[in-house]
């Protein structure tokens, strides 16, 4: 007889490192054809990082993200970046790349506000031009301008930053200190549904709520929640490393290293939840590993919730349920049993 269930995993997750220093930084260049050069040391590893992070940087120059070029990953040309852990790329390379782009805007503006004849901070990048705020109409693109800034007053469109996110050690006495700088935040519930007679499980569905700040690219996002999702759910009932007596692994490849296929995936509902962090770049914290760190919690409650077995070594194989509600049954016949 197969049962269904239902659970739920919360999970808080911090962003960067613990206490330990782990900079970025990064170079925006504006040239005279009023397209943008980014340099970053980002390490693009298929999450969409190099996207979210061209954007950035588009947004504060108010262009384009198809003007931005993005140079990334080459240390003998790009600057310092501690690398693509922690979650913290969107947050800490990002910050620092606001932080470039926007110096080199600000010389931008010092160029622009004697060609308009008002004051610098009277000024927005915007629509890949540089403009009077309230006055559109008085404007000049902004590959104008960055010509005149490097061949006519002697001070080419270039911005230079870093970012390291401020911590307080923490108290080996009180524990107390601030040993990261954001949190993100999720939710997700499972369904699924138990054989009895086999331990078989089959996850049906899970809804997965996410905070991550501003999401500067939903689309990504949402796709990172997703691939999260898959990876615990191998996690959760299928990925497991077996080794036989002597410590040699005995499926070290993937024709007997079980994982999730596209159709082993349950129905997935996504809800990022838009949480401005002041602290990161346009209000962005990050959303990488924590898109799996609920859902092998959400699936073994849900499991509970069918059966009434708890599942406390992952994965929660076929085998190990059949096993755990066995015992459950065993325990509920001992409760009824007369004493003596």
């Amino acid at each position: 007889m197969k049962k269904r269930g239902k659970g739920m995993g919360c999970m808080w997750y911090p962003i960067g490192f613990t206490v330990m220093a782990n900079p970025s930084a990064a170079t925006v260049k504006v040239n005279e054809d009023g397209t943008a050069t980014l340099i970053t040391g980002t390490v693009e590893t298929g999450q969409g990082s190099l996207t979210v992070l061209g954007q950035i940087a588009a947004e504060e120059l108010g262009i384009s993200t198809d003007d931005v070029h993005v140079v990334s990953a080459d240390t003998d040309a790009t600057p310092m970046d501690t690398g693509a852990i922690a979650s913290r790329t969107t947050y800490v390379t990002g910050n620092a790349i606001q932080l470039a782009a926007e110096k080199a805007k600000n010389i931008l503006f010092d160029v622009a506000a004697p060609m308009l004849g008002v004051r610098p901070d009277q000024l927005e990048a915007k629509d890949r031009r540089i403009q009077v705020k309230g006055f559109p109409q008085s404007c000049l693109p902004i590959g104008e301008v960055a010509a005149h800034a490097q061949n006519g007053a002697g001070t080419p469109a270039l911005g230079s930053a870093s970012y390291n996110p401020p911590t307080v050690a923490m108290d080996p006495e009180t524990g107390q200190g601030k040993p990261f700088s954001t949190y993100v935040y999720a939710t997700q519930i499972a369904e699924v549904e138990v054989d009895e007679e086999t331990g078989e499980v089959e996850v049906l569905r899970i809804a997965a709520a996410h905070d991550c700040g501003t999401a500067i690219n939903p689309m990504l996002v949402e796709g990172q929640i997703q691939g999260g999702i898959s990876m615990g759910v191998g996690m959760a009932i299928q990925e497991e490393m077996l080794f036989d007596d002597e410590g040699r692994q005995i499926n070290p490849n993937l024709t007997n290293y079980i994982m999730p296929t596209s159709l082993d995936m349950p129905d997935l509902e996504v809800d990022i939840v838009e949480n401005f962090d002041p602290t990161g770049p346009f209000g962005a914290k990050g959303v990488g590993e924590p898109t799996a760190v609920a859902t092998s919690a959400a699936i073994c409650n849900a499991i509970y919730d069918a059966v009434g077995a708890r599942i406390y070594n992952l994965p929660a194989t076929a085998e190990k349920v059949l096993a755990a509600i066995k015992s459950k049954d065993h325990s509920d016949r001992q409760k009824y049993l007369p004493a003596g």
